[in-house]
């Protein structure tokens, strides 16, 4: 089993052509709205356990890495009055060589006879839009597939070996066969991949930093699970 290990939402960089769309927003950048806090200091945590890993510090206000083409939060408020030459060149120049890269990497691992675990490091407010989300770790998998609800069932059984109080939810906060990077992937390789969404309750992130005992169970926990 290879490790591909990747984080979309790891910060919240705006280029200086596009920063005049945000003059009067910058606050937003510095929340959840403009990144995942904390995402990127789980994903380096995690980062030598993988074969290959990519992470993004591009804020998903600009240009949603996580969404399809065609979705509609792709752009967000900020960014969807662009002229489409603008947009064009954030696709052109943010998100498919991104994805593409990724994509090309699961498949020449699995044109080499490898199975792959994909898992993308992302992280949730604990409150929104008022209501309090009782998790504080989510495992997003398609659960028709029983390749991945072996794995996040195997998964949670590592966590809460290590941290029996913690509380590892399946599919929440978010489905795990809604539209973003994997679930797109998981079409592309029907056979021999594995796409996991793992995702962090904020209330563990301080400064960006993820609390030292959550990492150290999710490192110990894969690590047992793909060794």
């Amino acid at each position: 089993m290879k490790l591909v290990l990747t984080c979309e939402h790891g910060g919240n960089h705006i280029p200086e052509m596009f920063k005049l769309y945000f003059k009067d927003n910058l606050d937003i950048l510095e929340t959840h709205q403009g990144y995942d806090l904390g995402a990127l200091d789980v994903f380096n945590t995690l980062k030598p356990l993988s074969d290959y890993s990519k992470f993004s510090k591009t804020s998903r206000l600009l240009i949603e890495l996580n969404r399809s083409l065609h979705h509609k939060s792709l752009f967000s408020e900020y960014s969807k009055s662009l002229s489409k030459t603008e947009k064009e060149n954030l696709v052109d120049t943010y998100y498919l060589p991104y994805r593409n890269e990724v994509e090309t990497i699961i498949k020449n691992l699995i044109e080499s006879k490898e199975n792959v675990l994909h898992i993308s490091i992302h992280s949730f407010t604990p409150i929104l839009n008022t209501t309090e989300r009782y998790c504080d770790i989510g495992l997003l998998y398609d659960s028709s597939n029983s390749k991945e609800r072996l794995f996040c069932k195997q998964l949670k059984t590592g966590i809460n070996i290590l941290k029996p109080n913690l509380n590892v939810r399946y599919n929440y906060p978010y489905l795990g066969k809604a539209d973003g990077f994997t679930t797109y992937l998981r079409k592309q390789f029907p056979k021999n991949y594995l796409g996991i969404e793992l995702e962090i309750n904020q209330k563990f992130s301080k400064n960006n930093k993820m609390e030292s005992t959550i990492k150290s169970a999710l490192f110990q926990a894969i690590s047992q699970l793909i060794g």
